[in-house]
C-alpha cells in the first residue's frame, strides 16, 4: 500500500485529533504501514490497542500460546471464556472492531526470516532473550526496525533498533517558529528586523528560515531555506538580498525544521559488548564500602513474579509510540533503552510486605496483581468506593484499568461514572472503550457498561449530570459521605479546579492526570500529606484569552485577532441574527424596542443587499457576495476613509504603526480559492438559517457569480462609528436608516422562524469552519498578516486539545501506581510521585509532591486541608454567640462573615444595622440574606471570614457550622 493509497483511506475526522500532533504526512505512512507484533500478554495487548486506535495500515498478531489465569490481570482483550484458547485468536476480533480501518490479520507460524520481510516493524513483547536477539539480528540485517518490552510486576524495559542510518524527518513536536517582519533592508547581507513584540531571542545562529506573504521584496516568499545569523539587537541577517525588489510591507519568517540521523546497534551487539566487559571483582574493602543491597535486590525479585495493567499500560503506551516514530519518522526515537520502575509503590518498610502464602496464586483474575501486593490488598480495592469525572479518552483508560485491577468490584464496593457528553466520530482513535455504533450515545452509559464487560464484578453507576455548582444537590454530602477518592480527567481547567475544591471540602483524595499531544502529566493530591491542586496560572489563563474589541475589529495584528473576528461574525450572521428576528416575530416589537446600535448593525448585515427573504440558492449566493464586497472590500475603503495610510498623531509618529497594520481592501476575484470559499460556506450557512437547500458545487457557484451584478455601495451598512481610534461602538442609526430597517425587518418576519445555527467544530460537511477559516483568511489579506490554514484555525477556534492514545494510555497507568499508594493506606509524602511526560522528545520525570504550604495568624496554624468547626447547639446559636466563640476559643476578632458569597456580617456596619444582625440564628441570617432555605438532614454551612490584624495573603480556613 503507498503513501497515495493510504491518503485516501485517512478519515481526518476520525483521526482529527490525533493529526494536529502528528501532521497528515506522517498519518498518511502510518495508514500505509505494516507491522508485526508478537506477545500478546498485558503489554502485547496494549502495544496493539493503541497502534489500531492510531490507524496503522495492518497489523499482524502472533502468540500460540494458551490464555491463563493470570493473564486476566492486564490484558483486557481476553476474559474467562478465553482460558486455553491462543491469546492471538482470542485477540484479534476486539482488535479488529477498535477502527474496522485497520486489518488485523493473525499469523500460527514461527518467526522466520523471509517473514520479516514482509513488515516495516517488528516488535515483540514478553520475549525470550534468546528469541529477542535472533530476531533482532535479522531485522538489522534487513533494515527493519524492531523493538522488545517486556514488564514484570513494578519493572519495565524497552529495546529500540532503528537500524545504522535512521534519518528522522520532524525531531520534535513543536510547529516551526513563525514571526511577523517589520522591515528586511536591501543588502549583502540583508537585515531583517522583527515586529514589535516578536521573541527575538526564539531563532538561533545556523537555523534555517523560508518566508511568506511578502509584499515587495517578493523573491523571498517560500524560498529554499535560508540561513540565519543573529545579531546583538535581534535582528536577522539572512543572506544576500541586493539585488531583490526593495521591500514595502508585511510577510513572516518561517523556521525550516532540519531532519536529524540517528544510528542504532542491534541487540547481539550490546550483548557483545557487555560480556567484554571486566567482571566486577571487588575487594573485601571495596564490598565494605559498597555492599549489595540486598534488600533491593529482594524487593525486584518478589515484585517481578506478577503482571501489572498500570506497568503495562505505561510501556505499551512508550513502545506504540516508538512505532509510530519508526513508521512516520516523526520525533526523535529513544536512544534505544528504556527502563523504568514504579518499586515506590511497594511498602517503604519492607517487614510491610506481603507473605509468599499471601501473594500465592487463587485461580482468580487478579492472580498477577495478587503476586505482587497480595490478597488483603485485593480485597481492600474491591471494597473502594471511587469517582470518576470524566469518560473522554483518558476516563475510557482509567475505567479499563479499574475494571483490570478489580477497583470496586466486590459486593460492597462500586465505580461511578460522571460525564454529561455524547460520543462523537473523534472520539473514536483514543477513546477505546466507544465503537461507531455508540456515537450519539451519553458517555458515561457507554463507558460503563464497557466497563462491566471487561469485569463483570465491576459495580459502576454511570451519572450524565456535570459536576459543577449546579449540581450540588446531587454530588453533595450524602453523596461524598460514600466516596473514598476521586479520580479526574477533565479537559478544562475550570472543571479541575472546582473538582479539586469539592475534593478539599470534603477531604478526599484525588487523583489526576491531563494530555496535550504527546506531553502528559498524573498528579496525586491527598488531605494532609501533600499540597492541594492548584490550576498553572499560564494554562488557567490561556482559557480565558480574550482580545479588545477594538483590536478584532479594526486593528488585528495576528492570525488569532482574524480568527475571533471570524467567529464573532458566525455568530451574529447566522445565531444571533435569527435569534432576534424570531424574537421580534414571537413579542412583535420594533427596532427601536431593540438594545442599541449593536443590533441593528447586525440585522443589516443579515438583510445585506437582499430586499425580502432569501428564495433560492442564487438569492443566498447573492447576499454572500455582498457580504464579501461589505466585509473586505467597501468596509476596508470606508476605514481608510477615516483613518488614511498617512495619517500621523500628535507626537509625529504614524498612525499606523507597529501594532496596528494598514489595510488594503481585495477586489473579488472567482479564481482565488479562498474567495470562493467565502461564498460557498457563506451562502450555505445563509440558506440552511433560511430553511433553503444548500449547493455542493463548486463549479456551478463559480459560474453563477459570473451572472451576478456588482453589489451596490449605497446598500452597504456603515460598519464604523465616526470615530473608531477612540471607540468600540457599532454604527450610528439614523430615522431614515430605522426606517427602512424596520421595513425590512416586517418583510423578514413573515414566515416560518429562522433557523439559530450553533457552532459545531467536529462536523467537517457544515459549512461552519469553512465560513470561519475563509473568512479569517481574507481579513489576514487585508491586514497583511501570515494566515494559518484550515486544519489550524480549527484548532484555535474550537478550542480543540491534540491528543493521542499513546500519552493518554501512559498517563492512565501513571494515575493507577497511585491508586495503588493511596488505597494501600497510610503513606508519608515521600512515597507519592507527580509525574511529567514528552513521549515526543523521550522526556520523562517523575517528583514527589509539595507538602501543604502552613499558614499562620497568632498561636493558630493550618493547612488548607483543615478547618474550623463549631457546633450549631441546641437551642441554635446567634450570630453573636458565634462570633463570641470565635474570639474566646481561637482568640479570632472576626471582620466579615461570607456564605457562597453573600456577605451574613461586617464589623464596619453601623451599630444600627449589627444589633438587627447579631441576634439572629445563624440559620435564620443566612435565609434572610440569601432567600434560601437550609436542605433538610444533617448538613453543614460552610462559611468564609476574614478577621481584625490579618494580613493581605492570608487565606482563613473555612468555617463549618455543623448543623
Amino acid at each position: 500500500m503507498d503513501a497515495l493509497d493510504a491518503s485516501k483511506l485517512l478519515n481526518e475526522e476520525l483521526y482529527s485529533r490525533q493529526l494536529y500532533v502528528l501532521g497528515s504526512p506522517a498519518m498518511q505512512k502510518i495508514r500505509g504501514a505494516r507491522v508485526l507484533l508478537s506477545g500478546l500478554q498485558g503489554l502485547g495487548a496494549e502495544v496493539a490497542k493503541n497502534l489500531v486506535l492510531m490507524g496503522v495500515g495492518s497489523l499482524t498478531l502472533h502468540d500460540p500460546h494458551p490464555t491463563c489465569w493470570s493473564d486476566l490481570a492486564a490484558q483486557f482483550l481476553l476474559s474467562e471464556q478465553d482460558l486455553e484458547r491462543s491469546r492471538a485468536e482470542a485477540s484479534q476480533e476486539l482488535l479488529a472492531q477498535l477502527n474496522r480501518d485497520v486489518k488485523v490479520i493473525m499469523h500460527t507460524g514461527d518467526i522466520t526470516e523471509d517473514l520479516l520481510l514482509d513488515f516495516q516493524v517488528v516488535a515483540l513483547t514478553a520475549a525470550k532473550l534468546e528469541e529477542q536477539l535472533k530476531v533482532g539480528t535479522l531485522c538489522h540485517k534487513h533494515g527493519v526496525c524492531f523493538l522488545a518490552a517486556d514488564t514484570r510486576g513494578l519493572v519495565g524495559q524497552l529495546f529500540c533498533d532503528f537500524g545504522e542510518n535512521f534519518t528522522v524527518q520532524d525531531p520534535t513536536e513543536a510547529e516551526p517558529l513563525t514571526a511577523a517582519i517589520q522591515h528586511i533592508s536591501q543588502g549583502s547581507p540583508g537585515v531583517l528586523t522583527l515586529r514589535k513584540g516578536a521573541n527575538t531571542h526564539c531563532f538561533c545562529d545556523g537555523d534555517l528560515v523560508t518566508f511568506s506573504g511578502i509584499e515587495g521584496m517578493v523573491e523571498l516568499n517560500d524560498c529554499a531555506p535560508r540561513s540565519i545569523h543573529v545579531r546583538e539587537d535581534g535582528s536577522l541577517e539572512i543572506g544576500d538580498t541586493a539585488t531583490f525588489s526593495r521591500y514595502l510591507r508585511g510577510g513572516a519568517i518561517i523556521e525550516v525544521k532540519r531532519p536529524k540521523t540517528v544510528r542504532h546497534v542491534d541487540a547481539e551487539t550490546v550483548v557483545g559488548l557487555a560480556q567484554d566487559l571486566e567482571p566486577l571483582k571487588w575487594t573485601e574493602e571495596e564490598q565494605l564500602e559498597q555492599p549489595l543491597d540486598e534488600a533491593l535486590v529482594r524487593t525486584v525479585a518478589l515484585s517481578s513474579a506478577g503482571v501489572l495493567s498500570p506497568m503495562v499500560a505505561i510501556l505499551g503506551a512508550v513502545a506504540a509510540q516508538e512505532v509510530l516514530k519508526a513508521i512516520s519518522r516523526t520525533f526523535m526515537p529513544l536512544d534505544q533503552w528504556l527502563y523504568f520502575d514504579a518499586l515506590d509503590c511497594l511498602p517503604e518498610d519492607g517487614e510491610l510486605l506481603p507473605s509468599p502464602e499471601d501473594c500465592s496464586p487463587r485461580g482468580s483474575r487478579y492472580d498477577g496483581q495478587i503476586a505482587v501486593f497480595g490478597a488483603d490488598f485485593q480485597e481492600k480495592l474491591s471494597r473502594q468506593h471511587y469517582l470518576l469525572v470524566g469518560a473522554g479518552a483518558i476516563g475510557c483508560e482509567l475505567l479499563k484499568g479499574f475494571a483490570l485491577v478489580g477497583l470496586g468490584a466486590g459486593k460492597s464496593g462500586r465505580l461511578t461514572v460522571a460525564d454529561m457528553d455524547h460520543i462523537e466520530l473523534s472520539n473514536l482513535s483514543r477513546q477505546f472503550l466507544f465503537r461507531s455504533q455508540d456515537i450519539g450515545r451519553p458517555k458515561a452509559e457507554v463507558a460503563a457498561a464497557a466497563a462491566q464487560g471487561l469485569n463483570p464484578d465491576l459495580q459502576v453507576i454511570p451519572l450524565t449530570y456535570p459536576l459543577d455548582p449546579t449540581t450540588e444537590d446531587i454530588y453533595g454530602d450524602n453523596f461524598f459521605s460514600r466516596v473514598d477518592g476521586v479520580a479526574a480527567a477533565l479537559d478544562s481547567f475550570q472543571a479541575r479546579r472546582y473538582v479539586a475544591a469539592r475534593c478539599t471540602h470534603y477531604l478526599k483524595p484525588l487523583l489526576e492526570a491531563g494530555t496535550s499531544g504527546t506531553r502528559g502529566s498524573a498528579k496525586v493530591f491527598v488531605p494532609h500529606v501533600t499540597e492541594a491542586y492548584r490550576a498553572p496560572a499560564s494554562a488557567a489563563a490561556s482559557e480565558d484569552t480574550s482580545y479588545p474589541v477594538c483590536t478584532v475589529r479594526y486593528f488585528p495584528s495576528t492570525a488569532e485577532h482574524t480568527l475571533q473576528w471570524a467567529r464573532n461574525e458566525f455568530e451574529g450572521l447566522f445565531r444571533l441574527s435569527a435569534e432576534t428576528i424570531n424574537h421580534h416575530q414571537q413579542a412583535h416589537s420594533s427596532l427601536t424596542d431593540m438594545d442599541g446600535a449593536q443590533t441593528l448593525t447586525l440585522l443589516k448585515s443579515v438583510f445585506g443587499v437582499l430586499r425580502q427573504r432569501p428564495q433560492n440558492w442564487q438569492d443566498c449566493v447573492a447576499w454572500a457576495l455582498g457580504h464579501w464586497e461589505l466585509c473586505f472590500h467597501y468596509g476596508i475603503k470606508q476605514l481608510l476613509r477615516h483613518l488614511p495610510p498617512e495619517k500621523v498623531l500628535e507626537d509625529g509618529t504614524r498612525f499606523w504603526s507597529g501594532p496596528k497594520r494598514c489595510p488594503q481592501p481585495l477586489e473579488f476575484d472567482t479564481n482565488q480559492d479562498t474567495h470562493l470559499l467565502y461564498i460557498w460556506a457563506a451562502a450555505n450557512l445563509y440558506a440552511q438559517m433560511h430553511g433553503l437547500p444548500d449547493s455542493r458545487d463548486w463549479t456551478a457557484l463559480r459560474e453563477l457569480l459570473k451572472l451576478l451584478p456588482q453589489p451596490d455601495p449605497q446598500q452597504m451598512v456603515p460598519i464604523f462609528p465616526s470615530n473608531p481610534e477612540l471607540a468600540s461602538a457599532s454604527a450610528e442609526f439614523g430615522p431614515e436608516q430605522l426606517k427602512e430597517l424596520n421595513k425590512a425587518l416586517e418583510v423578514w418576519s413573515v414566515g416560518p422562524p429562522l433557523k439559530p445555527l450553533m457552532f459545531e467544530k467536529d462536523d467537517d460537511s457544515n459549512f461552519h469552519v469553512d465560513f470561519v477559516a475563509a473568512a479569517a483568511s481574507l481579513r489576514c489579506q487585508n491586514y497583511g498578516i501570515p494566515p494559518v490554514n484550515r486544519a489550524q484555525s480549527k484548532l484555535i477556534v474550537g478550542q480543540i486539545i491534540p491528543a493521542i492514545a499513546t500519552t493518554t494510555a501512559a498517563v492512565a497507568g501513571l494515575v493507577i501506581l497511585e491508586l495503588y499508594k493511596v488505597v494501600g493506606g497510610p503513606r508519608p509524602r515521600s512515597a507519592f510521585r507527580h509525574s511529567y511526560l514528552h513521549l515526543a522528545e523521550n522526556y520523562f520525570i517523575r517528583y514527589m509532591p509539595f507538602a501543604p504550604a502552613i499558614q499562620m495568624f497568632h498561636h493558630l496554624k493550618w493547612t488548607c486541608w483543615d478547618r474550623l468547626k463549631v457546633s450549631a447547639g441546641q437551642p441554635e446559636r446567634t450570630l453573636e454567640s458565634l462570633l463570641a466563640h470565635l474570639q474566646e476559643q481561637h482568640g479570632l476578632r472576626v471582620r466579615m462573615l461570607l456564605h457562597h458569597p453573600a456577605l451574613l456580617y461586617s464589623a464596619r456596619w453601623s451599630p444600627e444595622k449589627q444589633a438587627q444582625c447579631l441576634p439572629l440564628r445563624v440559620t435564620e441570617l443566612v435565609q434572610r440574606v440569601t432567600g434560601q432555605e437550609p436542605a433538610p438532614g444533617p448538613r453543614v454551612l460552610v462559611l468564609q471570614l476574614s478577621c481584625e490584624d490579618e494580613e493581605e495573603d492570608i487565606a482563613f480556613p473555612p468555617l463549618h457550622y455543623e448543623l
